[in-house]
């Protein structure tokens, strides 16, 4: 299953813990507010409730850590971002060397284009002409 799916799922999961974590607060005060009430399932919705309410605290403190790790670009188990990012920069890098690749490569052609020509006044090379 993919990562995020699986996020999707805890997220679910922690969902239900907290309406059964309601569900036995509720069932505490429908328990207490009986002329007859039993301590002991009220004791018992009381534990029910504090147990649930533990594996919530956990449950979200990790995903709030997953997501502190996420948000700040720190590369984590499951993420493909920073892959992601040095890819992107290797790109970026590529493209640069070759600009820096073309932009040599036409100075080179025009100064060899600029070695072909010959200089004004028939002054070229192995032009020994005297002018006496």
């Amino acid at each position: 299953m993919t990562a995020p799916m699986e996020r999707i799922q805890v997220l679910d999961s922690i969902e239900k813990d907290i309406i059964t974590c309601l569900h036995s607060a509720g069932q505490v005060f429908v328990e207490l507010s009986k002329e007859k009430s039993s301590l002991k399932q009220a004791e018992n919705h009381t534990q029910t409730f504090l147990k649930t309410l533990g594996a919530v605290e956990n449950k979200l403190t990790e995903q709030i850590n997953y997501l502190t790790q996420v948000s700040t670009g720190q590369p984590h188990e499951g993420s493909g971002y920073a892959s992601q990012k040095v890819l992107q920069m290797a790109w970026h890098r590529l493209e640069h060397a070759r600009s820096r690749v073309n932009e040599l490569d036409r100075l080179k052609l025009k100064h060899m284009q600029g070695r072909r020509v010959q200089p004004p006044n028939g002054q070229g090379f192995g032009n020994n002409v005297s002018s006496t």
